[in-house]
């Protein structure tokens, strides 16, 4: 972990930078600053990942990808608030964005024959009752957005899934970094839909943007940092 921060340092310095300008135009409501900011999340990650890989076989080209739709999700949701038509854009473009890292930590699933059992069974048993458990909770408040909603969820759960299978295929570090950041991406949702349909809480869009950046960001350095094992 030393070694890679000391790797990507000034990329790290810089992240810290559109970390810091997102997070205060939230708290400040400053929309000039999010609009320039939020939009700088994923290009910095696209920029940071095809220089360190140059986008070399599928799984980078996969995860790029998945950045590319996230910052299409990300220009949506600028422009959501009382529009529930980029809502909807911006929450399609996410589910394909997922669709893409799903697909790309599936080729590494399928590198090897043996697959940890038991890491499968607690992914699979986790996501369920999670899932299954926040989706009840929520149904009563989403109206018209029950479908989408429930098809968003069973999709980030299997990219959170698809990110455990990756274990013992994959060198520890990049397992770690895209797991966490898989998990982080989950909640980030978790809280943006709550936040959404149930009830604003004042400090939510500071969470859900502190979650997303953070997932994102472990997902791209684990991918530029990812190597199979033999």
């Amino acid at each position: 972990m030393k070694n890679m921060l000391k790797k990507y340092l000034k990329f790290n310095l810089l992240f810290a930078l559109i970390f810091v300008l997102q997070l205060t135009a939230e708290a400040w409501q400053i929309t000039l600053l999010r609009q320039i900011s939020k939009p700088c999340i994923a290009i910095s990650l696209m920029l940071l990942l095809a220089s360190e890989t140059a986008l070399k076989g599928r799984f980078h080209k996969r995860v790029f990808a998945g950045l590319i739709f996230g910052l299409a999700g990300d220009i949506f949701l600028l422009f959501a608030s009382g529009n529930e038509s980029y809502f909807l854009w911006g929450l399609f473009s996410f589910l394909i964005g997922h669709i893409c890292y799903t697909s790309a930590f599936y080729l590494d699933f399928k590198s090897a024959p043996e697959l940890d059992k038991r890491g499968a069974r607690i992914a699979i048993g986790t996501c369920a009752i999670l899932v299954i458990g926040f989706y009840l909770y929520l149904r009563p408040y989403l109206g018209h957005m029950k479908l989408p909603v429930m098809i968003y969820m069973l999709v980030i759960s299997m990219m959170v899934m698809m990110a455990c299978f990756r274990n013992l295929r994959v060198n520890a570090i990049s397992f770690n970094l895209i797991l966490t950041g898989a998990i982080l991406f989950m909640i980030s949702d978790a809280i943006l839909a709550y936040n959404k349909f149930v009830q604003p809480f004042s400090t939510g869009q500071i969470i859900i943007m502190s979650s997303y950046m953070a997932a994102q960001y472990l997902i791209t350095i684990g991918a530029s940092t990812r190597k199979l094992l033999n």
